[in-house]
């Protein structure tokens, strides 16, 4: 498919002498179609050019060598050069692509040869999974998706939560009252039970929250009683975990949690030290961060001899950077995390590592789930569980099916693919980096811009395909049927698709798609209210038909790169 950005930096490259691959980093979509579908900012070259910028806009327009297969026209606006493209060329492009592609449409091989790793999800061990653990589970899976898609090798970890001294407080708080719990039922619920009481206790009793730290120290150091009872406790987590998994269709390739690493961190404090800048603070072992604009040192061991979630978080940037040979690193967590993570990223830079590595480290971060309450606390209790919320959204998926559609076939199995894309969806349709107030009415929401939308219009497109029963050939779509606004604004769409893809991993941002999607919904729901879509006319049946199997195509892609499967009915 042609690149007309690229192509239109060319033109402009050959008339000013500047590197057209900086020229092609200016040029914009403007917001209006009315002002072109593309516009070069005539000010970006004011400096180099020494010239105003409407002066650069009228000197380009004269002597730029226009493509006509490409560029309809130009008009200059201000300092702008805005570019209208050809309509035959970019119909043809999105045809033709499309059928040649099909399934794989805006699917490329620009990641080929590159490795992503990206630590997501990662619930702690023996605590509910409840919706805090929601963005980073959904987040990093359509992260990984879409770098999939557009071909990287990509490797998605858990890192687990299943060391810390949370763990010496869920020890202590089982050996005081474990008798009163059957741990074979509900295991997770019990186990949050004796964590909150077993941090009650901690805050009236100082000699409590000791033990509770020797506690690690003893798993630490192989303890069996200890270790014993804290394998009891990630099998019966990761049984519950799976089932969450299994609703929202995540996969992981590494499972390799903060105890994966207890073996591997004595590495990352020698080299530390060897660096020189390992230093004792009170008892414990820190790096001071200072000379790099952190104020707050890290702790790479305890008073107490024991290891922190900093160090193994190194631990696993070096085993990462040695097994993967990672080109960037991922780590999807929310944003409370900040510090932490400037913190390690700046540290690795201590281990030896080369360049590569440390420059390729980024914090993924994102708003918190609160509840109209404020925030929520497992020490505190008051979590909602994701299995609870998920469960709860196929409810009411169904009961709205009840209603509406009491025949429809496979209820329970659409019920769930509408409620659970309701949930995906609400998450990855917000910007990241902001914070989200839960609420059962606006997640649940089946008008407006949500999942149950795009599934509808795909739904939409489904049905008139299997009416029209077969798709028709490229060839015998007559490009002027497509002209008009309304086909004219999904053609353009659709020739954006990969590169609202390139978009998302280059911000590392989701919503991007998400947006993306509902704005192809709408564009399609707009013309397909205004165009009767089986007419009698062959030709003007053929284009319609193809225009609604394009649309409907991408519909499935773009939400499947996000998590979400589309039903065949509704």
């Amino acid at each position: 498919m042609i690149d007309f950005k690229k192509e239109i930096a060319s033109m402009i490259s050959e008339c000013t002498q500047i590197n057209n691959e900086e020229l092609e980093t200016y040029i914009e979509i403007p917001p209006d179609d009315n002002m072109g579908d593309y516009a070069f900012p005539c000010f970006k070259l004011a400096r180099t050019l020494k010239k105003a910028p409407p002066i650069i806009a009228n000197e380009i327009k004269e002597n730029i060598k226009i493509n006509n297969k490409i560029i309809d026209k130009m008009e200059i606006v201000g300092g702008y050069l805005n570019f209208y493209i050809n309509k035959d060329t970019l119909i043809y492009n999105v045809l033709h692509e499309m059928e040649s592609k099909n399934s794989k449409y805006g699917k490329s091989n620009i990641g080929e040869g590159k490795n992503i790793v990206i630590d997501y999800s990662a619930p702690n061990i023996a605590k509910p999974f409840h919706i805090g653990h929601l963005r980073s589970t959904v987040i990093g899976g359509a992260l990984y998706n879409i770098y999939k898609y557009l071909g990287y090798n990509v490797i998605g970890i858990n890192h687990l939560g299943d060391y810390g001294t949370q763990f010496g407080k869920m020890i202590e708080g089982y050996k005081l009252w474990g008798q009163e719990y059957n741990l074979n039922e509900n295991p997770i619920e019990k186990l949050t039970d004796i964590y909150v009481r077993i941090n009650n206790l901690c805050k009236e009793d100082e000699d409590v929250l000791n033990e509770c730290r020797n506690n690690f120290k003893k798993l630490e150091e192989g303890d069996e009683y200890c270790t014993e009872l804290w394998k009891r406790f990630k099998e019966l987590s990761l049984k519950e975990f799976q089932k969450i998994y299994d609703l929202l269709g995540s996969s992981f390739d590494s499972w390799n949690g903060e105890s994966f690493y207890t073996d591997k961190m004595p590495e990352v404090i020698e080299k530390i030290k060897a660096s020189g800048r390992l230093e004792e603070s009170e008892g414990a072992k820190i790096v001071n961060l200072e000379n790099s604009g952190i104020s707050t040192p890290i702790i790479i061991e305890k008073s107490n001899g024991s290891s922190t979630y900093a160090t193994r978080d190194l631990a696993a940037i070096l085993y990462r950077a040695r097994t993967y040979n990672f080109d960037k690193a991922l780590y999807v967590t929310s944003y409370e995390q900040n510090l932490h993570f400037k913190q390690v990223f700046e540290t690795a830079k201590l281990l030896g590592l080369d360049e590569k590595y440390t420059n390729a480290l980024e914090h993924v971060a994102f708003g918190m789930i609160l509840l109209k309450t404020g925030k929520m606390s497992t020490r505190e209790g008051n979590v909602i569980k994701l299995e609870d919320l998920l469960n709860e959204a196929i409810t009411r998926a169904k009961a709205i099916i009840e209603e509406k559609n009491p025949n429809l076939d496979d209820k329970d199995e659409i019920a769930k693919k509408i409620g659970i894309g309701a949930v995906i969806f609400n998450d990855l349709s917000n910007n990241r980096i902001k914070d989200e107030i839960f609420d059962w009415d606006t997640i649940l929401n089946f008008q407006g811009e949500t999942g149950p939308y795009i599934q509808y219009i795909y739904v939409r497109t489904k049905s008139i395909m299997d009416s029209a029963k077969e798709i028709p050939s490229a060839k015998e779509i007559n490009i002027n049927e497509l002209k008009d606004s309304e086909a004219m604004e999904i053609i353009k769409l659709l020739y954006h698709f990969e590169d609202i893809l390139l978009n998302v991993i280059n911000k590392n941002e989701p919503s991007i798609l998400s947006r993306y999607l509902i704005n192809l919904a709408q564009a399609y729901s707009s013309y397909y209210n205004s165009n009767k879509i089986l007419v009698e006319d062959i030709e003007k049946r053929n284009t319609r038909i193809y225009l609604t199997y394009m649309v409907g195509n991408v519909l499935k892609i773009g939400a499947k790169l996000l998590g979400i499967e589309m039903p065949n009915k509704m």
